[in-house]
């Protein structure tokens, strides 16, 4: 037998942990705040919920309205930006997704898990006034929708061996209705060398554009972008494509 050192688990600290929880109150449906919305939504009292709020404005992560409501704060911009340049996609990803968007017509999102969610890093919006909704920063269910399947379906490839035929075959992969009557979606994964799946790029829209002509005719300009940005970031999943 070796010693081994015992086994902490660490805790958080609940202050902080409050702090966060009011931060994930704020969303594109609910942008601003009242003080009373926030203690009831976070399940806090008044008072523990106005310091927390000071702290935050202290940390520049919210800010104050002229009729003394809350909203997101500019360093908040600030880390979400930096998170969005980590992996070093927006060079690659913003013309890739207008090109898409100019030949398709529809909107495309670029999504990357968080947990039991996925998130839209990317978004490039058709100009038709029909069309579904979802801003950069949103968060959508991870188990619907063409790029939950995508997830749940390859998060776990590395993306360092091309894809089999069998594999391409199944690309991209098509809702219609799964998350919302009128909505339709399709989705191929996104690898990058030595990192694995690293996200899902996503065409959206109403279910009535999504009919089985144009389907087939949006898929390998799907494909071919995906290709070309799983290239760009040295992984040859799509080799074979």
């Amino acid at each position: 037998m070796t010693d081994q050192p015992p086994q902490l688990k660490t805790k958080g600290v609940e202050a902080v942990d409050k702090a966060l929880r009011i931060l994930t109150l704020f969303s594109v449906e609910t942008p601003i705040l009242s003080l009373h919305e926030i203690s009831i939504k976070a399940g806090l009292v008044k008072s523990s919920t106005l310091r927390l709020l000071v702290s935050l404005q202290n940390a520049g992560l919210l800010s104050m309205t002229s009729d003394r409501r809350y909203a997101v704060g500019f360093e908040a911009f600030r880390i979400g930006s930096v998170y969005q340049r980590t992996f070093h996609l927006n060079a690659i990803m913003r013309p890739a997704l207008k090109e898409l968007v100019r030949n398709t017509g529809e909107s495309v999102s670029f999504f990357r898990r968080e947990g039991d969610t996925r998130v839209c890093l990317f978004r490039e919006d058709t100009d038709a006034p029909l069309r579904e909704h979802i801003a950069e920063g949103d968060a959508v269910p991870i188990g619907k929708g063409a790029a939950g399947h995508v997830f749940l379906t390859y998060g776990d490839h590395t993306g360092m061996q091309p894809a089999t035929l069998t594999e391409l075959a199944l690309l991209p992969m098509v809702t219609i209705g799964e998350r919302g009557p009128d909505i339709a979606g399709m989705s191929v994964p996104i690898f990058a060398m030595e990192q694995g799946m690293i996200g899902a790029l996503t065409l959206s829209g109403p279910a009535t554009r999504f009919t089985p002509e144009k389907i087939e005719t949006m898929k390998p300009l799907l494909m071919r972008t995906a290709a070309n940005i799983t290239g760009a970031l040295r992984s040859s999943f799509f080799e074979r494509y």
